[in-house]
């Protein structure tokens, strides 16, 4: 049986994605858990300040009590961070870390009120002059998006676990609506807190797709 002939590009560049495959990852990995390994022994070892926030938590946290919700974000962040250091269900503590990093900077990093864009825009900063300081909280929810998308990489126990078990049946082409779908749903809830509309129409388009995939 003959294989499909490679051009010269997809030569050339064949073993730098396999080393990709191992080290970007990897890479994303290790700095995203140093910094959530980070805030949350400040936590552990600081003072609840939680409860200066008043309101500020959306549902449901804003159910859950100050305390609570400190310790919620001290273990998600401390447990989270370790299973991104070791690759273990990384998809899921991505998510679990992004939807954090979400509710983090709706209730401190987020400007309280802005008309336009613009005005949105110089709250992208380090320190908070008056409109936000959500620089560093969106850095992150970037870089947590391979992670949830892609998974942690060859060099993780998911993968190990993965290849000891034996690799899964192919999915056919017509999933690929359905994991669009979820995928732009369990975003869009998530940003609709920060940027409303933007949630709204990442949500809805997943419906749509979802929708699509149960019909096909």
């Amino acid at each position: 049986m003959r294989h499909a002939a490679l051009s010269p590009t997809q030569l050339s560049l064949s073993p730098l994605n396999r080393v990709g495959n191992w080290l970007a990852p990897l890479g994303l990995r290790l700095i995203l858990a140093w910094e959530f390994f980070e805030s949350g022994r400040e936590k552990l070892l600081g003072e609840n300040w939680f409860a200066q926030l008043g309101d500020r938590f959306p549902w449901p946290f804003s159910v859950l009590g100050a305390n609570l919700n400190w310790s919620l974000a001290t273990w998600f962040e401390l447990l989270g961070s370790l299973a991104l250091l070791l690759g273990l269900g990384t998809r899921f503590v991505a998510y679990s870390l992004w939807v954090l990093t979400i509710v983090a900077t709706y209730a401190v990093h987020w400007p309280g009120d802005w008309t336009s864009l613009s005005e949105l825009w110089q709250g992208y900063a380090i320190t908070d002059k008056g409109y936000g300081n959500y620089k560093l909280p969106l850095l992150y929810l970037i870089m947590l998006l391979p992670l949830m998308l892609n998974g942690a990489g060859r060099f993780s126990l998911d993968h190990l676990i993965v290849t000891f078990r034996g690799r899964p049946p192919v999915e056919p082409a017509t999933r690929l609506a359905f994991a669009w779908g979820i995928t732009l749903v369990l975003l869009g809830l998530p940003l609709s807190l920060l940027v409303p509309w933007a949630g709204i129409v990442v949500f809805v388009a997943g419906l749509v797709l979802l929708l699509f995939a149960l019909q096909a």
